[in-house]
């Protein structure tokens, strides 16, 4: 049952404005996420370390405290101020990003790169629970689609401002800054790009925490935001299947997106000799341009699919784009000059795009709200988790141990796409019956 005293809706205006700020903090969090990945060679060259090795900085050590934080910042989500959660996450990954660049060593950089993974986590868990309070449903999918697009404008822009940088400052053998010492210029970078969020952070000043809407009973007076541990742990077991196989199914796509946008700007330097200043300008371009094209396409096929009664159609469009992905992706990675091998990298692009939004919308739109913290915390937990520490690592150990050439990477890639594009297919399409009888179930409680 649903509360029927609830106030309209914001301002659409005002609305969109909270999007385009929360778009701005994801764009920012994937900017000092994602920088790393055209810091590949340079740190491998300072620290003395593997491609595995990096592939451990990149995913495992960010997304070690990322996942298991989220849970507990969902709740808090659920119960406590959002916006603030927000800023307060912002302020604390900003930091430790500038602190990566002091890193000297793995381990120093590895403890760095947990930091940021705690403060990142406490981003997406608060903010689709905002926009579901400043969105109705029929418009969620458009929403959150532009806020998800942050994740791909700001890929692009940790390539593009990245390789400027290194570009700028190859030639100089270190800098010297005070009180910081002799600093590389991969050291550099990390300053440089820990900055801007801190601008994001005063802006979050200006967002309203809105009414929490769609309240519904669970069940045995569960009405309310101040559901007991016991009582949320019993909610998600009694949907156990249904979360399950979603999550693990959209887990599959998030790892192939991770792997493969954490190693195309290396195999572009490895297999075609492009500097990361080349290679960071182009693929930074690709990935905002036709992965954010990607993003809000699935946005508005998802909110007209869904007018018209298709309330599976968040797995349905994911499974069309994991085909298209597999289909483009593995030639991409095989091309034998680096004009063809971005033609097919385009359309690659911008179907690895869809699932971004369209993973949050579908688990928003089967939680109800005074779960949704909590339940995107746990979406986090399986998506990220296997994700950040398989995606990047997955590609590495082809490379070093099945082939044990670093001039392999772009067969290591190929083989990658192709298995877990199948995986998150055949995931997504078994969990299309549970998923649809669980929507039809919270559009009766909205109803009644």
């Amino acid at each position: 049952m649903k509360n029927n005293n609830e106030p309209p809706y914001p301002e659409p205006a005002y609305a969109w404005y909270v999007i385009v700020i929360l778009f701005l903090a994801y764009t920012v969090a994937y900017i000092d996420r994602q920088i790393m990945a055209l810091l590949i060679e340079p740190i491998k060259r300072d620290l003395h370390i593997s491609d595995t090795g990096v592939s451990l900085l990149i995913g495992f050590a960010f997304v070690i405290f990322y996942t298991i934080a989220g849970i507990p910042i969902g709740r808090l989500a659920d119960k406590k101020n959002r916006r603030m959660i927000i800023a307060v996450g912002i302020f604390c990954w900003s930091l430790l990003t500038a602190i990566c660049g002091l890193a000297r060593n793995f381990w120093q950089l590895f403890l760095a790169r947990i930091g940021v993974g705690v403060g990142e986590a406490c981003l997406s868990p608060a903010a689709y629970s905002l926009i579901a309070d400043y969105f109705p449903k029929s418009r969620r999918g458009m929403a959150i689609s532009l806020y998800s697009s942050g994740i791909y404008v700001g890929a692009g822009l940790a390539y593009i401002v990245g390789g400027f940088i290194i570009e700028m400052i190859s030639h100089a053998q270190d800098f010297v800054l005070p009180v910081l010492g002799h600093l590389r210029p991969w050291q550099l970078t990390f300053f440089l790009v820990g900055i801007p969020g801190l601008i994001i952070v005063a802006l979050m000043g200006t967002v309203k925490e809105p009414y929490r809407r769609e309240v519904l009973d669970l069940g045995d007076g569960n009405l309310g935001n101040d559901l007991s541990i016991g009582a949320t742990l019993s909610f998600f077991r009694s949907y156990w299947r249904v979360y399950s196989t979603l999550l693990l199914g959209f887990a599959m796509e998030a790892t192939l997106s991770y792997g493969y946008f954490a190693w195309i700007p290396s195999m572009y330097i490895r297999s075609f000799g492009w500097s990361a200043g080349d290679i960071g300008y182009t693929f930074g371009l690709i990935v905002i341009v036709l992965g954010t094209c990607g993003i809000v396409t699935a946005g508005v096929l998802s909110d007209w699919r869904l007018r018209k009664g298709e309330i599976d159609n968040f797995l349905r469009l994911s499974i069309i784009a994991g085909i298209c992905a597999m289909t483009f992706g593995i030639p991409a990675a095989l091309m034998p000059t680096p004009a063809l091998a971005l033609t097919l990298l385009c359309p690659t692009v911008f179907f690895l795009g869809f699932h971004v939004g369209l993973a949050p919308a579908a688990v928003n739109f089967i939680t109800p709200n005074q779960l949704r913290g909590q339940a995107m915390a746990i979406y986090i937990f399986v998506v990220a988790l296997v994700g950040m520490s398989l995606g990047p690592t997955g590609i590495a150990l082809i490379t070093d141990y099945v082939f044990r050439d670093d001039q392999a990477l772009h067969y290591s890639i190929a083989i990658f796409t192709g298995i877990f594009a199948l995986l998150a297919c055949t995931l997504l399409w078994l969990s299309l019956g549970s998923y649809r009888a669980r929507a039809e179930s919270i559009l009766a409680l909205e109803a009644s």
